[in-house]
């Protein structure tokens, strides 16, 4: 009789389990073969221990604006400049041009004014390592001979890019500035050397900036000055 009731208790757990097994399934449902193979957890763990139901997506808004036209860049004459700007553009998905002229003009008017007034400290982080060295060399030679500088940027005509090249992650760029100075060079004494205090001067610079697309730090840095010949 023993093994009777133990064959009955056999067949009741299986019973058992055959319905829970059956709830389970209801419940959970199954795979039919089509469902998607999860590549990784679809929420971020919150400091509670529950599940945030937001799945993050890539940024694709920058990389999208990178690939559309610039109106500034598409309407340069210069074929080569146009081509060194938009490889410029797709290697620095921030580049605008119009916003680079707008911080370059901003970046003469403050070396025009520092160099003028023997900053170093502000001059230090506009410049590359050797054109700070060449400012430097000249406004310690003023302080030397006890000359003075005085610049008065009357206003800036023009900010045209003249020149571009992007060497591996290394972007340049070559801005042509018309601008309205008058520049007066004085001695020890006050005495005027050089420069009319009452007549504003056309002068044309043309400066290169620089920045490596593959470093975090937005800023361009001046590499190069000279005046067209």
């Amino acid at each position: 009789m023993s093994d009777g009731f133990a064959y009955i208790d056999i067949l009741f757990f299986a019973m058992v389990a055959a319905f829970i097994a059956l709830r389970l399934r209801s419940v959970l449902g199954r795979r039919t073969g089509h469902e998607r193979r999860r590549t990784g957890s679809l929420g971020r763990a919150r400091s509670n221990g529950a599940a945030d139901n937001v799945v993050a997506l890539p940024d694709r808004s920058a990389a999208v604006a990178a690939e559309e036209p610039d109106p500034a860049i598409v309407g340069i004459a210069d074929e080569g400049v146009k081509t060194a700007l938009t490889q410029i553009r797709l290697a620095d998905h921030g580049f605008d041009l119009r916003q680079f002229l707008a911080g370059a003009r901003a970046a003469f008017e403050m070396i025009v004014e520092a160099f003028a007034a023997g900053d170093k400290g502000v001059l230090r982080p506009l410049l590359a390592n050797d054109v700070f060295a060449d400012f430097a060399a000249a406004i310690d030679e003023r302080g030397a001979t006890g000359q003075a500088l005085d610049t008065h940027l009357v206003g800036i005509r023009s900010t045209d890019p003249v020149g571009a090249e992007l060497r591996d992650s290394s972007a340049r760029v070559a801005v042509r500035f018309e601008s309205e100075q008058v520049n007066v060079l004085r001695d020890a004494q006050g005495e005027i050397i050089e420069g009319d205090p009452n007549t504003a001067e056309e002068v044309i610079d043309i400066w290169t900036f620089e920045r490596d697309t593959a470093n975090q730090d937005p800023n361009w840095v001046l590499v190069e000055t000279r005046t067209p010949s």
